[in-house]
């Protein structure tokens, strides 16, 4: 399983919701909250994103952070190789004089591999996709309707 650090983390969840709505303007606090991360953290990571032309700062009164990324195009990949080195080559650390660390390089190198080309292959937009279906159905107020 691929761990990722907490910038990375943090940039995702700063760019999937703010491409949510991308006339929405939301401050680094108001996404910390959300996410309960720490706010200076995630500011850090905003200007990353900013410099990366994948979100902008709005000034003034209700300003604050928005998505200006092309949601189609921009993939996961995209943000995460913004903050660590995704399928970075061979794998690091495996003894590869044996047969069993050839073997075991050989299958760590297909895990990054996959993970790269899984990560390239999904896009902000899918993702919105995603999070839209796992989004709870507003339920009615109870007590409206009665059995008859």
């Amino acid at each position: 399983m691929m761990s990722l650090q907490k910038a990375t983390l943090f940039a995702l969840y700063a760019v999937l919701e703010l491409a949510e709505d991308t006339q929405r303007q939301l401050s680094a606090s108001e996404i910390a909250e959300r996410y309960n991360i720490s706010t200076n953290h995630l500011a850090k990571v905003l200007r990353d994103l900013g410099r990366a032309g994948l979100v902008e700062s709005v000034r003034g009164a209700g300003g604050g952070y928005r998505f200006c990324g092309n949601a189609k195009r921009t993939t996961l990949l995209d943000v995460v190789e913004l903050f660590e080195e995704v399928g970075a080559g061979p794998s690091n650390g495996i003894v590869q004089e044996t047969n069993a660390g050839v073997a075991l390089g050989q299958v760590m190198d297909e895990i990054e591999a996959i993970t790269y080309a899984t990560l390239q292959s999904i896009s902000v937009e899918t993702m919105l996709k995603l999070m839209r279906k796992r989004r709870p159905e507003r339920k009615l107020p109870t007590g409206l309707f009665r059995a008859v």
